[in-house]
Formats: structure tokens, sequence, C-alpha cells
């Protein structure tokens, strides 16, 4: 009884010691993914750096000059509809360095955000890879079109944020004056981290699509409780654009739920075809 209880017990500790050494290949497979994924933002951060002064003149201050994109298009489009109020052709508030090494980390932490950002469709190819392997064949073949479509909508949702909200909020903030007692002067990094967040917020934004279909697959989310509760929703979106806009323009909060609407829909559609694929995957195990 005493050599069973023995062996038991080898057999449990080698089958625990398996188990930690998965556990902890699976954690060395997961650090070279995401060391791959630093180099790759690295390599883009240095490129950033090498042409940083056009970067900054043209990118990252683009929504403060009048000559941006998208003052010009509104301007023809209150030509076209005869608005004149539409035209934006001033941008007041001065931009501010208060820091001795401001303008440094100014540097150094826009050439990080911007290397994050192209980076991201790469960070979700390499998760991709690791995550991979542990689906079924099925699985893989539903899945097949995450890291394409994911970083398709990411992409979309950050030049959305990036020609639409960025300059609608920074004119309408410069713009904003209570006296003219009070002069509008901003720190650069105010200015940058606005530009940031609005537009890398709308950025994951846009993955509400991915999410409905994780969602749906794991049976949580379905096409009919979505058309259900679309009144919900769009009290909802309606709350996530007066988020994302620190503007309480109405044109403002407008022109960022439109695009969440139709990203609702989408989901709906989405979360469809998903169910779809379960009733049919259903009766071919039961044929």
């Amino acid at each position: 009884m005493s050599n069973n209880k023995i062996v038991k017990a080898l057999k449990e500790k080698t089958q625990n010691l398996e188990a930690e050494m998965s556990f902890f290949d699976h954690i060395e497979i997961l650090r070279w993914h995401l060391i791959r994924s630093s180099i790759a933002i690295v390599v883009i951060t240095i490129f950033v750096f090498v042409y940083y002064d056009w970067i900054f003149d043209t990118i990252i201050m683009g929504p403060k000059k009048p000559t941006f994109w998208t003052y010009r298009m509104l301007c023809k489009l209150g030509e076209v509809l005869h608005r004149p109020g539409f035209c934006i052709d001033k941008i007041p508030g001065k931009i501010i360095n208060t820091e001795m090494a401001g303008q440094f980390t100014l540097e150094i932490n826009s050439a990080l955000i911007i290397g994050i950002t192209l980076g991201f469709p790469y960070l979700l190819w390499e998760l991709w890879r690791f995550i991979k392997p542990a689906l079924h064949e099925k699985e893989r073949k539903a899945a097949s079109g995450f890291v394409f479509y994911a970083s398709l909508l990411f992409i979309l949702g950050v030049l959305f944020g990036y020609f639409i909200i960025a300059p609608e909020s920074i004119s309408f903030l410069a713009n904003l004056s209570v006296s003219k007692e009070i002069e509008n002067t901003f720190t650069v990094d105010s200015y940058l981290s606005s530009v940031a967040t609005l537009t890398l917020a709308t950025g994951v934004v846009f993955e509400l699509p991915i999410l409905i279909y994780i969602l749906s697959n794991l049976g949580i989310l379905t096409a009919a409780f979505m058309r259900a509760g679309r009144r919900y929703a769009i009290v909802i979106i309606l709350i996530i654009a007066a988020v994302i806009t620190p503007t309480p323009d109405m044109l403002t909060m407008t022109i960022v739920s439109i695009p969440l609407f139709v990203l609702y829909e989408i989901g709906i559609v989405v979360a469809g075809v998903v169910e779809k694929r379960k009733q049919k995957r259903a009766e071919e195990e039961l044929a």
C-alpha cells in the first residue's frame, strides 16, 4: 500500500512539473512575441525621430493651423451650403513650453506615441501568432481575418479622430473665451495630450465590431438582444460621444455619434453571422 502511495505521489508530482513547464514555456513564447513587437515599435520610433521636424510641423501641429485639411474642407462645405460660419480661418491661442526639459520630453513622448500607433497592427499580429496554435481548426478559420479587420478598424478610428474630432475640438477650445481679460495660452504638453487622447481613444472605440464578435462567440451577445437594446445603445453612444469630445456643441457630438451608430449596426450584422455559423456547426455535428 505504501509503495502504491509513493508511486501515485510521484506521478502527481510529475504531472504538476509538466504543467508548470508547459506554463513557463508559454510565458517564454509570449515574451518573445512581445520582444519582437517592442523592437518593431522602437524601429518605428527611431524613424519618427529621424524625420521629427517634418512630422511635428505637419502632423502634430497640423490641427492648430487654419490651413489644415479639415478646415479647408469645412470652408468648401460652407461655400456649397452658403454657410460662411463653417469656415475656420483662425485658430487663436499661443502654445508655450513651461519646463526646462519640456521640449525634449515632448519629442520623446510624441515619437513613442506615433511608434505605438503605427506598430499596433504588428503587435496584434504577434499576439495572434501566440494565440493561434491553441485554437481548433474551425476556430482558426472563423478568426482568420481578426488581425486585418482589427487593424483596419483601428486605423480608420485614428484617422477619424485625427481629421475630424481633434481639429473640431481644438478649434472650439481655442476660440472659446468667457472674457476678453483672459488670453488663451496652452502648454505644449496639454496640446499633445489632447490630440493624442482624442485620436487614440477614437481608434479604440472603432474596435466595437471586434468586441461584439468576441462576445457573440462567447454567447454573451446576440443580434436579437442588440436590436432590442438599440434605444439604450443610442443613449450610451451619445454619452461616449460626449466623453470623447471635450466640446459641448451639438455639431461635433453629431459628427462623432454617426460613425458609432454605423459601427453598432455593423455589430448587429456581425452577431447575426456568428449565430448562423454556430447554428450551421451544430447541424453538422448532429448530422
